[in-house]
């Protein structure tokens, strides 16, 4: 947590060349994940204004905006099945170390048309590059198995890149829209919004939120990591009373 505050304030850096800042608004700053959670919907909002003490009354365009969506970090680990005699067993894994469980871009247009692949690399913007390398697997195997987690993730919601999501309500307020799945991670979240002119980043801003369980979700994720000897008794000895129970009523 420690380290997206201060990355969280290290993005609120605006370059003073480009006589531009951001202000900005998100729709929440709390995610609550119930029984009936089905997902959420967040709004940004922003407006690309002069750069605090210039002279200048308003900034000229044409503006693109990049808002990428963090989740919390957390350890992967990918396999590849082969087929040994017959059977399809697990021959080899990657381990990487603090992947975003949740990594989402929303853009105004395409990204090759906002800004050239170096600043994309510089800035870490493109999902496919959130793995990272394995320290124990090396360039190659650590591409090629990344890849597979982006996919994977990806199939489930959490990794994806949304072209012409940002819109423009005029030359320099805009607003997106992004939908969070049902199963979304919990966990302290960073949107990172970037603001772009003739391919280079003129102003960036970070805001936080947060995706967290109450209730009973609450309760049971917090027993299962805390107390999880616990955890797995309760849960058999409800297995097998409801097991019973179902036995005794279709008997009758």
């Amino acid at each position: 947590m420690a380290a997206l505050l201060v990355l969280s304030g290290w993005l609120c850096w605006t370059d003073p060349a480009s006589a531009a800042r951001l202000v900005s608004l998100l729709s929440t700053d709390t995610v609550q994940i119930t029984s009936s959670f089905s997902g959420e919907t967040l709004s940004f909002f922003g407006n690309i204004a002069p750069d605090a003490g210039t002279a200048e009354r308003y900034v000229e365009g044409p503006f693109h905006v990049v808002v990428v969506v963090i989740g919390p970090t957390m350890q992967r680990v990918a396999r590849r099945k082969s087929n040994v005699w017959g059977l399809w067993l697990n021959t080899e894994q990657v381990v990487f170390d603090d992947v975003p469980s949740y990594f989402r871009v929303l853009s105004s247009d395409k990204l090759t048309e906002i800004t050239d692949p170096v600043t994309l690399a510089t800035e870490n913007i493109l999902p496919e590059a959130q793995p990272g390398l394995s320290a124990e697997a090396g360039w190659w195997r650590s591409t090629v198995f990344g890849r597979e987690i982006v996919r994977l993730l990806g199939r489930r919601g959490f990794y994806g890149l949304d072209e012409n999501a940002v819109n423009f309500q005029s030359d320099t307020v805009y607003s997106a829209r992004l939908t969070l799945p049902s199963d979304t991670p919990p966990g302290p979240y960073i949107a990172l919004t970037y603001v772009f002119k003739d391919g280079a980043v003129v102003a960036r801003k970070s805001e936080g939120f947060g995706v967290r369980k109450i209730g009973f979700e609450r309760f049971l994720g917090t027993a299962a990591r805390q107390q999880p000897l616990l955890y797995g008794v309760v849960c058999v000895t409800l297995a097998v009373f409801v097991g019973w129970l179902g036995g005794v009523i279709f008997r009758r």
